[in-house]
């Protein structure tokens, strides 16, 4: 399967679609998701303007000049970007659906976890959607933007996404997390992007295909307006 593929690509930006298990950063003599897509574009300089784990797959932005990036991390900062996941596991939750927040806290080998303090919460509202009595289907808005956000919040809740070797023992044939849906508004355009995950036995089951079909506009469904 290929690293990425161009989903739009505009004057000031580019959107890609990331494969799993594509590290972002170069390792050793092999390219990275960053040098791979500045290569594509045959450009000297392009600016990531958020991250995708490895495991990951889905929506990525970059942008073509330093302005735009500057632009982004505004918008950023300002919570105008709207993200939304989709992760399997094959674990019940504490709650089928509503917020997970609280600190995040660095724990061992790289991991993080979740605290019950709200000095800086990470926060992320959630669906979720029975695929078998043994698996879910949860669709993720962040409300924040921290390091593992969604892989500890479900964690927390007590459904690891299946395949993630940091907070999940079960394994699987990649990590099940996609960045679904994306949308922003940049230089007074309005733009809307949502791809469905393309690998992954789990995500291509005919039950977890209707689930994805049926929350196919994710900006319509109730979330809570404030939290």
């Amino acid at each position: 399967m290929k690293p990425f593929t161009i989903v739009d690509e505009q004057q000031d930006f580019i959107i890609i679609n990331k494969a799993a298990n594509v590290s972002f950063h170069d390792e050793g003599n092999e390219l990275g998701l960053h040098s791979l897509v500045k290569q594509h574009v045959k450009l000297g300089h392009l600016y990531p303007v958020h991250r995708l784990d490895k495991i990951t797959s889905g929506l990525l932005i970059f942008a073509k000049n330093k302005l735009t990036a500057q632009t982004f991390q505004q918008l950023f900062e300002r919570k105008e970007v709207i993200k939304f996941y989709l992760a399997i596991s094959d674990k019940k939750p504490k709650k089928k659906q509503g917020l997970i927040a609280g600190d995040m806290e660095k724990s061992r080998r790289g991991m993080w976890k979740l605290t019950r303090s709200m000095h800086n919460p990470a926060k992320s509202q959630f669906f979720s959607y029975s695929l078998t009595p043994q698996s879910r289907l949860f669709l993720i808005k962040p409300l924040t933007g921290k390091t593992h956000q969604i892989r500890v919040a479900l964690s927390s809740i007590g459904s690891p996404i299946l395949g993630d070797t940091y907070y999940a023992k079960s394994t699987a044939d990649r990590g099940y997390l996609h960045a679904f849906g994306l949308s922003f508004t940049l230089n007074e355009q309005q733009y809307r992007y949502q791809v469905a995950p393309d690998s992954g036995e789990h995500f291509l089951t005919d039950d977890c295909l209707s689930a994805i079909d049926a929350i196919s506009d994710p900006w319509q469904l109730p979330w809570p307006k404030k939290y």
